[in-house]
């Protein structure tokens, strides 16, 4: 099948917290954000089905501040395949909190990236085009420049909202979609991208043939990592953080069954530039 969509976008919705009202609402809500993210087309490029990037959006609704106005969190979770195995790596894992919007049963969900429409449709949006650069710059070194591009200028357009998360002081520690998005296509932040190509066609993607060299190439691809930490270009690197949190359950696998030496070199980078996740990775020197 040729000209599918570019997403597999599973969509999930709680609302528990949120007592007394029309539960049906809810169901069409998962519905509706369900079609859009997985019906609209959101590049000139042509997918097969079996092409299409694997997601995930979480929505946890805690308040409903109007009868179509609702308070809550996002997260996003993304996954790609690993060449020659059926695992998929975690590309992505996080929340976004500053997530408020309006929704209208049966008002179809409309994006224009010229536009600001609703904080609904561009929140959605927005995590769809990252989610898209993520896995271009998984494939080819910087592929997805062109996808952070239409997320900043979704940013750009959404600097009036009224809604959370799109200004540079949304949020605490710039945590929000403003930061993320400027981290990816700040200059500074280039080693970022470039270790998630290095990490995943010189590592992941070699594991099964070659292990000890792939383990070897994610080692230096964590130095691309490490040398933007050391400039700290950011006071509290979003991005870095993103990434890093993302990967570090797997970098446990992947280094428990590596030698001496080799975990040693890898335990004092991680350490280093993921300082929140040192428990987990005193696991690798634990393993024998």
């Amino acid at each position: 099948m040729l000209n599918a969509q570019e997403l597999n976008c599973n969509v999930q919705i709680s609302a528990q917290k949120i007592q007394g009202s029309n539960r049906q609402v809810f169901e069409t809500m998962q519905r509706d954000i369900y079609e859009f993210m997985n019906n609209t087309v959101w590049t000139n490029n042509v997918f097969s089905y079996a092409e299409r990037i694997d997601c995930n959006i979480l929505i946890n609704l805690n308040e409903q501040l109007s009868a179509d106005e609702f308070r809550g969190t996002i997260q996003i979770q993304m996954r790609r395949p690993v060449f020659n195995t059926t695992y998929n790596s975690t590309m992505l894992n996080f929340i976004d909190n500053n997530f408020q919007f309006r929704y209208v049963e049966f008002q179809p969900l409309e994006f224009d990236p010229n536009s600001y429409r609703s904080s609904l449709v561009s929140v959605l949006a927005y995590y769809a085009y990252i989610i898209l650069g993520v896995d271009y710059d998984s494939f080819s070194l910087l592929g997805g420049t062109e996808f952070y591009q239409v997320a900043e200028k979704i940013v750009t357009n959404a600097q009036n909202a009224s809604e959370p998360g799109w200004k540079p002081y949304d949020g605490s520690r710039n945590r929000n979609r403003y930061w993320l998005v400027k981290n990816l296509l700040d200059r500074e932040y280039e080693g970022v991208r470039r270790f998630i190509y290095e990490y995943d066609i010189n590592g992941l993607d070699r594991m099964e043939s070659r292990v000890s060299e792939a383990r070897a190439s994610i080692v230096e691809s964590l130095r691309l990592i490490q040398e933007v930490y050391r400039a700290k270009p950011d006071p509290y690197m979003y991005l870095v953080q993103i990434i890093m949190e993302s990967k570090a359950d797997e970098l446990v696998n992947i280094f428990s069954e590596a030698f001496p030496e080799e975990k040693s070199r890898v335990m004092q980078i991680l350490i280093e530039i993921d300082p929140g996740n040192k428990s987990k990775y005193e696991k690798i020197t634990a393993a024998r």
